[in-house]
């Protein structure tokens, strides 16, 4: 799992860095300030989860049933919450009408569970020892 977790918070990270390089370099001035504010916001949050998966990787040996949950709501997190930030903020340039209507009530969803991944992550850190293991997995002398 441990590879898994790197390598997912590794292609998010990479994408997030391509798209804020296209946001500054490739629609400044193509867009306008409100949506180009959006998809800066998409790319903080994209950022801010990628890093928040990678975190997950330092975790994995406890092999805590929560991480895996904490890594699956980001994830998918990162791909309803700042994939529709992106199209949201290009509909207007891509002519696509649909967007708002579709992917507007998306994002909030998106949202829930990024607040959703950090919780669990919280929950997660409490049965944690301060040896590294889960509680239930010390042996009692």
């Amino acid at each position: 799992m441990k590879k898994k977790i790197i390598i997912t918070g590794c292609a998010f990270g990479v994408i997030a860095v391509i798209a804020g390089a296209f946001g500054a370099h490739g629609l400044e001035g193509a867009m306008t300030a409100k949506n180009l504010a959006v998809w800066h916001t998409a790319v903080q949050y994209q950022f801010y989860h990628s890093f928040a998966i990678l975190f997950l990787s330092t975790l994995t040996r406890q092999h805590l049933k929560l991480l895996k949950h904490c890594y699956y709501l980001f994830s998918i997190g990162i791909v309803l919450f700042s994939g529709s930030l992106y199209l949201l903020s290009t509909a207007e340039l891509t002519n696509w009408s649909w967007v708002p209507s579709i992917m507007g009530p998306i994002t909030p969803i998106g949202g829930v569970l990024f607040i959703a991944g950090w919780v669990i992550l919280g929950i997660a850190a409490l049965k944690i020892s301060d040896r590294g293991q889960a509680p239930s997995s010390r042996k009692e002398h």
